[in-house]
């Protein structure tokens, strides 16, 4: 065992987390974490990864009785073994100002470089992350099925269930995740480091998310637990986070249950240093706004409803931004099946996404309507039934730029599903992919289904539900009603 310890304080020397010096402290550090007095040496190899010495000194401590035996308390304990490795805030922050100084690219790298190696961003898990990208009429659509998420297992589910329930911290974004140890329903975070900004005059922090769903997927929190919110000062400070980070996209969810994210109840955005397929789909319909004739602007060629604006004077997109989201809020277009509200409840808003285009800013405005219908119960403008065993989840920022984040589930159930429609097999008897069968039964009839193509082909068939997915999600319809329905809002805008 003391092999495997010595194995990873070398691990935090190579990586910089811990200096010559430190060697002892952190050894003690280990100990005390392990719940061991001292320790022999086992002679057991220990040039292994990362992974493969925190799993190591975990299954010690489970034979040990020192951790519980399942995949939620195995990642609070690994945790607090990386947080003796991980350096104090003030020193990550110090480093990060001073390398943001050379340049805002070599402070970022840096960054995500280290939240890589403290194992706040699981870099073994991603890797089993399947991806693959599906060239659709829009551009090339990215397609992931996340494992870098670990499900719980009935044991963790169970002990979550019967942990005390606590407010502190209030959600996982919140700033006071930084070092906390975790418990059975909340993730343990002692070898995180976030990084403080401030946007529009107020106090945010940004940090990277642990499961990367992108390249350098970060996020932007406000230093206060708030809710999300769209509006005009949205607008101005994902123009401030871009001006800081020009190299970096940045985005809000919508603000309402259903178009909205995982997590409404604390303002955030997400970015990153990736360009999605929305991002390169061009303008197929130029608009021309009233006072606003420097600011470029027009229709997306993408399935959902989105217009763009770009130009140099970043107060001026703003407020043009700020006047289409006050002008949708209010809309309603009944011949399109848009009500601004019903009984009260409001129903229009806006999923924004800000980049820059060399010295100019770019913002796309992703029109969104959270109806529901006695059809359509989860959501008129919401991946319809059909498409449930693919997407069923909201469709947020990430899913509107281009990418699909799809259920771990289908990993299993479409090698199930290959296997079966290669043998021809009932698919309505089996409980797991009763599910699929029209979906499978609809691409037997149209496509010769061979062992040497039956991944591809199914492979290309889930990224044509995603852009169905996608289709469905948008407010405007690509045909002649839905292109009418859009210029009537557009020309709503200009009256006002």
């Amino acid at each position: 065992m003391k092999a495997t310890i010595d194995a990873l304080i070398r691990y935090g020397l190579d990586r910089g987390l811990i200096r010559e010096g430190d060697e002892t402290y952190i050894f003690n550090r280990l100990l005390e974490t392990l719940r061991l007095d001292e320790v022999g040496d086992s002679g057991l190899p220990a040039s292994d990864s990362l992974a493969a010495l925190l799993e190591r000194l975990t299954d010690d401590a489970v034979k040990r009785g020192v951790c519980e035996d399942n995949i939620t308390a195995r990642d609070l304990f690994d945790t607090a073994l990386m947080g003796a490795l991980t350096p104090w805030p003030h020193e990550v922050r110090e480093r990060f100002a001073a390398l943001y100084a050379e340049s805002p690219r070599a402070a970022t790298d840096w960054y995500y470089r280290f939240s890589c190696d403290t194992n706040y961003i699981r870099r073994d898990r991603i890797a089993k992350d399947v991806k693959w990208v599906y060239e659709s009429d829009y551009g090339p659509l990215d397609i992931t099925i996340n494992l870098s998420k670990p499900e719980k297992d009935p044991r963790a589910i169970a002990a979550a269930r019967l942990a005390p329930q606590a407010g502190y911290p209030k959600c996982q974004l919140c700033a006071e995740n930084e070092g906390y140890a975790g418990r059975m329903n909340h993730p343990a975070r002692q070898n995180h480091r976030i990084i403080p900004l401030t946007i529009a005059g107020t106090p945010w922090f940004w940090q990277y998310s642990p499961y990367v769903y992108y390249n350098e997927h970060c996020i932007v929190f406000n230093a206060e637990h708030t809710p999300m919110k769209v509006d005009r000062a949205a607008f101005c400070k994902l123009f401030d986070f871009i001006t800081l980070f020009p190299h970096y996209f940045v985005g809000s969810n919508a603000d309402l249950p259903i178009v909205g994210g995982s997590i409404l109840s604390h303002d955030h955005f997400q970015g990153g240093h990736y360009e999605f397929a929305m991002a390169k789909a061009p303008i197929e319909t130029e608009l021309r706004f009233t006072g606003f004739e420097d600011v470029e602007a027009g229709i997306v060629k993408w399935p959902m409803s989105v217009i763009r604006l770009t130009g140099e004077d970043r107060e001026h997109i703003i407020e043009l931004a700020d006047k289409i989201l006050g002008c949708w809020r209010a809309y309603t277009d009944e011949a399109a099946v848009i009500l601004a509200e019903t009984d009260g409840t409001p129903h229009n808003t806006i999923t924004p996404i800000a980049r820059r285009r060399g010295s100019a800013y770019q913002l796309d405005l992703v029109l969104r309507n959270n109806l529901t219908t006695a059809e359509y119960p989860l959501g008129l403008y919401h991946p319809h039934q059909e498409l449930h065993h693919i997407k069923k989840e909201n469709i947020g920022l990430i899913e509107v730029m281009g990418l699909a984040v799809l259920p771990s589930r289908l990993k299993t159930e479409l090698a199930a599903l290959q296997e079966a429609m290669l043998e021809g097999r009932d698919l309505r008897t089996d409980p797991m992919l009763a599910q699929h069968a029209d979906w499978a039964e609809e691409i037997l009839r149209r496509r010769e289904f061979r062992r040497d193509n039956a991944e591809v082909i199914l492979r290309e068939e889930v990224g044509k539900v995603f852009m169905r997915v996608l289709e469905h999600a948008g407010v405007y319809k690509r045909d002649e009603a839905g292109r009418a329905a859009f210029l009537r809002f557009i020309n709503y805008v200009n009256s006002k």
